[in-house]
């Protein structure tokens, strides 16, 4: 597959570093690795607001003292924003109720350690970078982009919590140029699994290195099967995807970029893909 069209849709100014997102409603739910704040961007207004998920909400908090969310997933009413795992201090997760506008906070360091255990991932190895709800079970896409640790997906039943019994499926992608891709985010669109992947030069969860490239692919919900991978970019780190519309010939989804920078500003673009 070769046709697609990618064009920045527009520019949100006031939140950098975005790292996933929800359409819904003409709105937009967006979450930043290095903040702790959830945004809310109305989309005919071209308003942006902040809803504080602690009471001590900041934004560009230190790189060793942030909470790392990469991953926002909607179930039912409540949006679920969830922490890389990639160090103790991003081991949380947050849920932040619709309707009543209720934050509620969890530790997930007892899950996350489960999760190693059960996939044979070293500590500094874990990187959730997609969550998504499908058929009763959870399922988190671990981006495996250091040398030794694996991209996949694990498989948990409804709780979310240390309690839940944990599956793992390795995934391979492709490789832009010398680099395996590894997931950045993933969304459910009836029973297909869309996701993003980037090829990033680095052996680190911690450290950024040169990207080479993202890709959008598809896979069966059930069997985990790819269908199809297109390469999008040549130098983005895109890492968030949501839909947008779908019809019967096209499916559209906004994207977001992760410019891996201080500045308060985030691009949005529409990658529309023939079916």
């Amino acid at each position: 597959m070769e046709r697609f069209t990618l064009e920045l849709l527009f520019q949100i100014i006031g939140l950098g570093s975005a790292s996933g997102l929800i359409y819904k409603d003409n709105s937009l739910f967006i979450i930043s690795d290095n903040s702790s704040f959830l945004y809310k961007y109305n989309i005919p207004e071209k308003e942006l607001s902040k809803i504080k998920l602690f009471k001590n909400s900041q934004e560009n908090i230190a790189k060793k003292d942030k909470f790392d969310f990469e991953s926002i997933a909607i179930k039912g009413n409540e949006l679920h924003l969830l922490g890389s795992g990639s160090t103790s201090k991003r081991e949380k997760r947050i849920t932040y109720n619709l309707e009543n506008k209720e934050v509620v906070e969890k530790d997930l360091s007892k899950l996350y350690q489960n999760l190693k255990h059960t996939a044979s991932i070293a500590d500094e190895e874990l990187n959730i970078e997609g969550a998504l709800f499908c058929n009763k079970k959870w399922h988190l896409f671990q981006r495996g982009n250091c040398a030794n640790s694996k991209n996949g997906i694990a498989i948990l039943n409804e709780k979310l919590d240390e309690n839940s019994t944990i599956e793992f499926t390795p995934i391979q992608l492709p490789k832009i140029k010398h680099v395996k891709t590894s997931f950045t985010d993933a969304i459910l669109v009836e029973d297909k699994i869309y996701f993003l992947a980037t090829a990033e030069d680095t052996t680190s969860t911690y450290d950024d290195g040169e990207i080479l490239g993202s890709l959008i692919g598809r896979m069966d919900c059930q069997t985990f099967e790819i269908e199809f991978t297109q390469k999008i970019s040549d130098n983005q780190k895109f890492e968030g995807l949501t839909l947008y519309k779908k019809i019967e010939t096209e499916i559209q989804f906004l994207i977001c970029e992760d410019n891996d920078s201080d500045l308060l500003e985030t691009n949005i673009y529409k990658l529309s893909i023939p079916l």
